[in-house]
């Protein structure tokens, strides 16, 4: 009885070292650069590939606002006029004939409601633009924070290990002094090492899990997802009012919005295409001796006279397109309201099922554990209950580290998947 006495005493001591080691080298980490949940999301918004090629988008799309509204550049025309074809002075040029050299100037002008529509179409190109890039860092931060979390909870139920560990050598001792003092079999010495192999197996699952967890933040955050995390989790307020009142400024829903507007630029762009448009041309001739010099001056117009062939069905087109932007939108709205319905049952159920774990299965499998140990002691137990009891009470410490771990990630998903809060509001 002494020697078990000594064995939990032991590993008391033991766990009491191993938490201290933890509280240290979380320590060294934050001093060491590690990366906090803050960082990793502001990295993902603001350097992801997929943000960085949506800002190079938006770029792109306000250079095309200025030339958008200008005039089409002038055309100059060099030529050569009254060139006789027959005769005796066909295809000769001299002095004395009528041929002439000529030099002109053109240039168009498009009316003022299709310059203004390329004005307004470039403008909506910007917005759009703009709300794709919004996207882009809103998807990058979601995905960023649930690969931070889901490594932040590998990382707590590895950290486990280490006392789980010693724990098994303080009960392998247990045994072998039990057996020395007459009690027991030899078998029994077995049963704590198969103990060990399970235990070597979960671990490396977890250290898998890490390894997933690393790549994915990588994606997002590039090589600073290696870090040492900074162990300060998050906490998230949700609220299905807030989130529910947020769906429609969703960058989601707000691209085709832009989208929208873009169309009802290219909608007045094909109407003001029935407007004719104009242009002036200038030209000056000079021609052989015997003849003065010339200039002419001309302007031309459109006749846009077969509209119903040609601009009307443009018009139509365009306000089809329109028609399908705002179908598009509605049935989006409705999938992210489905969507968050969704989020909020999964979010409830896993917040029940952790609550459940710790506050009765944890308890429960401890309780247990100590009860088969105690009855071991005493002669009444087998030390294969003692096994199965303590593999029910490790799973439950796992679960429970498992479940907040799956609860932040829903909450997450909540929040940067359908909040509307900056980065620092939600990571309160």
């Amino acid at each position: 009885m002494g020697v078990f006495i000594r064995a939990r005493l032991r590993h008391r001591i033991a766990n009491a070292a191993v938490l201290g080691a933890l509280a240290l080298a979380a320590f060294a980490a934050h001093s060491a650069g590690a990366i906090s949940f803050e960082d990793a999301i502001r990295a993902a918004g603001e350097r992801s590939p997929a943000v960085l090629a949506a800002q190079s988008r938006l770029a792109a799309a306000r250079h095309e606002v200025g030339p958008a509204g200008e005039l089409p550049d002038p055309r100059l025309a060099l030529g050569l006029d009254n060139v006789p074809t027959s005769g005796v002075d066909r295809f000769t040029i001299d002095r004395d004939s009528m041929s002439a050299f000529r030099v002109e100037l053109m240039q168009e002008l498009p009316n003022r409601d299709k310059r203004e529509a390329r004005v307004e179409l470039a403008l909506a190109e910007v917005d759009r633009a703009d709300a794709q890039r919004r996207l882009a860092g809103a998807t990058a931060r979601r995905e960023a924070a649930m690969a931070w979390l889901r490594r932040h909870s590998v990382e707590r139920q590895l950290s486990l290990f280490d006392g789980l560990f010693k724990e098994n050598a303080l009960f392998a001792e247990a045994v072998r002094a039990r057996l020395a003092g007459g009690s027991g079999s030899a078998a029994d010495t077995v049963t704590p090492r198969q103990e060990l192999a399970r235990l070597s197996d979960r671990r490396d699952a977890l250290l898998a899990g890490k390894a997933r967890a690393i790549a994915a933040l990588r994606q997002w955050i590039g090589d600073a997802a290696e870090a040492p995390l900074d162990g300060t989790v998050p906490g998230f307020l949700i609220s299905r009012e807030v989130l529910a009142a947020s769906l429609e400024v969703r960058p989601e829903v707000i691209v085709y919005q832009a989208a929208a507007r873009s169309m009802d630029a290219e909608i007045r762009a094909a109407e003001s295409a029935k407007k004719p448009d104009w242009g002036v041309a200038l030209a000056y001739q000079r021609r052989g001796q015997g003849f003065g010099d010339m200039v002419m001056v001309e302007f031309s117009f459109d006749l846009p006279i077969f509209s119903a062939q040609r601009q009307d069905p443009r018009i139509a087109a365009r306000r089809a397109q329109r028609a399908g932007v705002d179908a598009e939108r509605s049935a989006v709205l409705r999938e992210r309201r489905q969507g968050l319905e969704s989020a909020l049952a999964e979010y409830e159920r896993v917040g029940q099922a952790h609550r459940r774990a710790r506050d009765v299965l944890l308890p429960l499998a401890i309780e247990k554990a100590d009860l088969t140990l105690a009855g071991y002691r005493g002669g009444t137990v087998e030390l294969g209950d003692v096994i199965a009891a303590r593999q029910e009470r490790i799973e439950a410490q796992l679960r429970v580290i498992e479940l907040e771990g799956e609860l932040l990630v829903a909450a997450a998903e909540l929040r940067f998947g359908f909040g509307t809060s900056e980065i620092l509001e939600q990571a309160k």
